[in-house]
């Protein structure tokens, strides 16, 4: 033992901070009591997909268990046996005096990083019993014969769910990662980790969100949204940025980007080195954007009618007033590209032919297959949107963040609560995870329409979608097209994208396949040199796979290739047009007021 110069010893101060780190966990045991108690009660069916599934997935075994017992033997005795041979080995390691673990032939899994997991005999053993449990279950569910494909794809998905949550990771008492920091630092890694479980629940009054990002780093508009613009443009359902120019020529036809109301625009303007809008502008082009409304409740009867007529009519009819042009071109990225589908579907049945061009990034128009956010479109799920958000007057962006992040659940999820509540980190100062937790919600009636004539019922692609009374179908896009999809795009998966896109009626057609996914396939710019992407002369026709086979690879970003395909179609050059030339009056500086006010609800 040893003393300071105090003469206090060192295991007494220990001692003392491991009895103050108690005391601290009892009081924050009390203050979780009190946040919990806090959660709001909402439809049962949108904690979970209906029993049936599983009630299903159950008989269908036992259906192949009697129709076909030497599969489910098979099944068994690979598993057992693999279990057997484990334990045996494990037993042997042992009684050879040493503390080491046997051979490990598991593939490798990252949640499995810290090296105990390989050498210590307690956590390897759990590490491969886990991930031979994990492979039998995939097994027997795959195998699964007598299930109607979709029932058996989300059987599968909600499966990998309940394994993954299992994983000896995601507890204290089988994660060494946290057992190891909570012995270093006496107890205080647990205490700041229940601090932080205790902050989320009480930020988000009773419900658990985890912070994926320092909120204190960023501030919208000071050091991220910074591209220089101004609001020219407001009305209830969005503000419309113009963006000051940074050459002193641009091109004549202006272009308007309208992003996803699902989340905050500035996704495509995080900081200037990976600013889409601000490249767009150093491109030469006058560009506005879509800031949309965050809505409350009293937005409850709002539907996708109000968001084309007095969201994409209406802005584009501010570009044109403001610029003094006939045509403008146009990007809808995600939902909005889908609403600007059936919006240009809409104009091509009235012959208005104000859009010259549009650009589709990551965008589905046709449902038949939605991927594999598809497991969450069943009439089970949709059927307690419907209610809740008809008894809330809009769909809280806490249940479409938390559905988006349990399609990536170990590292949306899983990992990030590990770190935070286990090892009591702070979470990281990242830009794109904060902008992921800065949420909106959607109307009520939208969103509902959304769900079941577009995802569910698939009208675009089949009878028509109605847009102020009157089915637009995909062959009513005729204007020229370039698409941009991901390859590992998990909300829009880009087989879809790309089946969307062969079936409308333009004659002009490009589309381009970017590595990655739903946002890092689009937010990547050619100075980082990091994901490459696909193109194919060819027309866009027949089967996604066959037009991926015979896509040449290139290098790089998609960006400059689509800022030629823009320029191609955007006019001559004309003296740059600074926001509020034209008499429009300036409301305010960019990135506006709607981007950052709270809703009410």
């Amino acid at each position: 033992m040893t003393t300071d110069e105090n003469g206090t010893s060192d295991a007494g101060d220990r001692f003392a901070k491991l009895n103050d780190n108690l005391a601290k966990l009892d009081e924050l045991n009390k203050r979780l009591m009190v946040a919990l108690a806090a959660r709001k009660q909402v439809d049962n069916s949108l904690h979970g997909p209906a029993p049936e599934v599983y009630m299903k997935a159950a008989a269908a075994y036992v259906a192949e268990m009697m129709q076909n017992p030497a599969k489910i033997l098979e099944h068994q005795i690979n598993y057992w046996g693999k279990s057997l041979k484990h334990y045996v080995e494990a037993q042997q390691a042992l009684a050879s005096g040493e503390l080491k673990a046997p051979e490990d032939h598991t593939p490798n899994d990252r949640r499995f990083s810290n090296p105990l997991w390989q050498s210590h005999p307690f956590f390897n053993y759990l590490k491969q019993q886990y991930l031979m449990n994990a492979e039998a279950v995939a097994a027997a569910v795959k195998d699964i014969e007598t299930l109607d494909p979709s029932e058996k794809k989300r059987v599968e998905y909600f499966t990998r769910q309940i394994v993954d949550m299992f994983s000896p990771t995601n507890f204290l008492g089988t994660n060494p990662d946290a057992l190891e920091k909570a012995v270093q630092t006496d107890g205080e890694s647990l205490v700041k980790g229940l601090e932080n479980l205790v902050h989320d629940i009480e930020a988000n009054s009773g419900d658990l969100v985890v912070t994926l990002a320092d909120k204190e780093a960023f501030h919208v508009g000071q050091n991220i949204a910074t591209t220089p613009g101004a609001v020219v443009y407001r009305n209830r359902m969005f503000e419309l940025i113009q963006y000051t120019p940074t050459t002193e020529k641009v091109y004549q036809t202006p272009l308007l980007i309208f992003p996803p109301w699902i989340n905050k625009f500035y996704i495509l303007d995080l900081k200037p080195a990976n600013s889409l809008i601000k490249w767009v502008v150093d491109q030469g082009f006058t560009v506005f954007v879509v800031s949309w409304v965050n809505p409350d409740s009293s937005y409850r009867d709002v539907g996708m009618d109000d968001y084309i007529r007095d969201g994409y009519l209406r802005a584009m009819a501010e570009v044109r007033r403001i610029t003094g042009e006939k045509q403008i071109n146009a990007v809808g990225y995600c939902i909005a590209g889908t609403t600007l589908s059936l919006t240009l579907g809409h104009l091509q049945k009235a012959g208005d032919t104000s859009v010259k061009s549009a650009t589709l990034f990551t965008t589905l128009t046709d449902f038949s297959d939605p991927g594999e956010v598809g497991v969450f479109l069943d009439d089970d799920f949709v059927d307690g949107i419907e209610r809740q958000s008809m008894h809330d007057g809009i769909l809280s962006k806490f249940f479409m963040s938390r559905t988006f992040s349990f399609l990536r659940s170990n590292d949306l999820i899983y990992q990030p609560a590990i770190k935070s509540y286990m090892m009591g980190e702070a979470p990281p100062a990242f830009d794109l995870l904060f902008w992921n937790g800065d949420g909106t919600n959607l109307p009520a009636k939208m969103a509902v329409e959304y769900l079941r004539g577009l995802c569910q019922k698939d009208e675009f692609a089949t009878q028509g979608f109605p847009v102020f009374g009157n089915r637009v179908t995909l062959s009513d896009v005729k204007l020229p097209l370039c698409a941009i999809a991901c390859e590992t795009d998990h909300i829009a998966h880009w087989r879809g994208s790309f089946n969307g896109v062969k079936q409308m009626g333009s004659a002009d057609k490009t589309f381009i396949l970017s590595e990655s996914g739903h946002i890092a396939g689009i937010i990547n710019p050619p100075s980082k040199g990091k994901y490459g992407h696909y193109t194919n002369d060819g027309p866009v026709d027949g089967q996604p796979e066959e037009w991926k086979a015979a896509a040449t690879y290139n290098q790089g970003s998609w960006w400059p290739r689509w800022g030629e395909w823009l320029a191609a179609r955007s006019g001559k050059k004309i003296k740059a047009r600074v926001p509020g030339d034209s008499g429009a009056e300036v409301l305010a500086a960019a990135p506006g007021t709607y981007v950052t006010a709270t809703p009410s609800d």
